[in-house]
């Protein structure tokens, strides 16, 4: 079993530490011929699929590569714009790789402060008096855990933190299919 990330947020709801500890992305390949029959969008100075599901390729994945060259962003490896080069019919057929992005710094705190808030509600709202909110939300490809200080101070290195994802890691609670 796997931890994918590490996320460690203060009372405020402020992201003091993020860790990815994860590689693998889902990611698809296929050639196309001109018109593509997926609608892609830009997003965030990302090319995302906005509309179109097929062969792997799911509506939010972002365009990795073309014809093997890496794209960051909007911008292919040698400074075109995808999708500039993708609406000239004279480039095709031509091979698109397609992926989960990755989460940008402004994403991850966007995430930390959202969770915190979720929390915070889930206090809040619980039968339960003095409710220590929200410990573990599931879906059905992985788990969430909410692990708390006792004293509400962190440090980042401190033998309690380690200790707790040791344990978690050991009970099989992370990763997928868990």
């Amino acid at each position: 079993m796997a931890i994918f990330s590490v996320y460690v947020v203060n009372k405020a709801g402020g992201l003091i530490y993020q860790l990815d500890s994860y590689a693998p992305r889902s990611e698809a390949e296929k050639t196309f011929s001109y018109p593509l029959d997926l609608l892609l969008k830009l997003h965030d100075d990302r090319v995302l699929v906005a509309f179109g599901q097929r062969d792997g390729i799911r509506v939010g994945h972002a365009v990795l590569a073309i014809n093997g060259m890496d794209v960051n962003g909007k911008l292919t490896a040698d400074g075109k714009e995808v999708l500039e080069y993708l609406g000239n019919p004279a480039n095709y057929p031509v091979s698109i790789r397609f992926g989960r992005p990755r989460l940008t710094s402004n994403e991850k705190l966007m995430l930390a402060s959202m969770f915190h808030s979720l929390f915070a509600i889930g206090s809040q709202l619980s039968p339960e008096q003095g409710s220590s909110g929200i410990e573990m939300l599931e879906t059905d490809t992985f788990k969430l855990h909410c692990f708390q200080t006792l004293t509400g101070k962190c440090e980042l290195f401190d033998q309690n933190l380690k200790l707790a994802l040791e344990v978690a890691e050991k009970a099989g609670t992370f990763g997928p299919g868990s």
